[in-house]
């Protein structure tokens, strides 16, 4: 197969082809979606009996319960933003980031456990 050159000025749009304040604006709008589904699926696993793995989280809600989880949450969005103007434009996107990444897949595992303890589906 030849290709003569004629794919020299193929220009390919991938999908995160986006500038990095917009790319930012749209993972902190994922931060506050992850966040609040964490909270809500954490609350209702311990509802129906399961338990808190994260052994700090779990310490703050046995505490202090809700305001705890909260606390916790405010604490680590606190620091994100207290750090990221120290990064350069392009890698402030990393913040956000950071804080969506581990929040939204707990929510996947939140919700899968509380489905299999729910017997949702079954």
């Amino acid at each position: 197969m030849s290709s003569d050159g004629a794919d020299a000025h193929l220009r390919v749009d991938f999908p995160l082809d986006i500038e990095p304040a917009r790319l930012e604006r749209l993972l902190w709008v994922l931060v506050g979606l992850s966040l609040v589904g964490d909270v809500v699926t954490t609350f209702v696993g311990l509802h129906l009996g399961l338990a808190e793995s994260n052994p700090v989280a779990r310490s703050a809600i046995d505490g202090y319960g809700l305001a705890g989880m909260l606390a916790l949450k405010a604490f680590a969005i606190g620091v994100g933003l207290v750090c990221r103007p120290l990064l350069p434009r392009v890698y402030r996107p990393i913040v956000p980031a950071g804080l969506a990444l581990p929040w939204t897949v707990a929510v996947v595992i939140n919700l899968a456990l509380i489905t299999a303890v729910a017997g949702v589906g079954v």
